[in-house]
């Protein structure tokens, strides 16, 4: 097998681009007025790619069971294999902590939120002190996204086109240009 399964890339680049989503929501909710449809169509874009972000990390954690990674050819150090592993678990902890950081946010803050539609209630007594906390996390975490999506894909390229390994093509879809 020199390649993840159709499914395991399917799933990465889906949630790349939910990630995409997320961030930029957040991003150019700044853009317009606070309180108007399109600074809230834009914090509500948030939550929903969040959490459609969560999700597809659970499926994907369970899949990643179920599949054996493909070899890397040729080999790189162990080193590089060791900084990969924590790479990839940093990536998963962030993008399963995040969106439940919000959510955490938003109903220690006595905040419902929508979800598709659906009028999520908060679920916890509001408590000012503990939703900064819990804000400042999230926030911080997600600051340090940038950096681990950076850095993964910077990796990525480096495999690609320094070291001329198969890393990129594993998780590429099929193309006739990639080979």
């Amino acid at each position: 097998m020199s390649r993840f399964s159709k499914l395991q890339i399917h799933l990465h680049w889906l949630t790349l681009m939910l990630i995409a989503i997320t961030y930029a929501a957040m991003e150019l909710r700044g853009w317009f007025p606070k309180g108007g449809n399109a600074y809230l169509l834009m914090k509500e874009t948030h939550y929903n790619a969040g959490v459609f972000v969560w999700f597809l990390m659970i499926v994907r954690l369970i899949i990643k069971h179920k599949y054996s990674d493909p070899a890397i050819i040729p080999p790189p150090p162990a080193w590089q294999l060791a900084s990969a592993k924590l790479m990839h678990i940093l990536l998963y902890v962030s993008f399963l902590a995040l969106p439940l950081l919000g959510i955490l946010t938003m109903a220690f803050g006595g905040k419902s939120w929508t979800f598709l539609g659906l009028n999520i209630p908060p679920f916890v007594d509001s408590n000012g002190e503990i939703k900064s906390v819990v804000k400042d996390i999230h926030e911080t975490l997600a600051n340090i996204g940038y950096f681990l999506i950076a850095a993964h894909a910077g990796a990525a390229l480096f495999h690609h086109y320094i070291q001329r390994d198969n890393t990129l093509v594993r998780m590429m879809p099929e193309s006739k240009h990639l080979k």
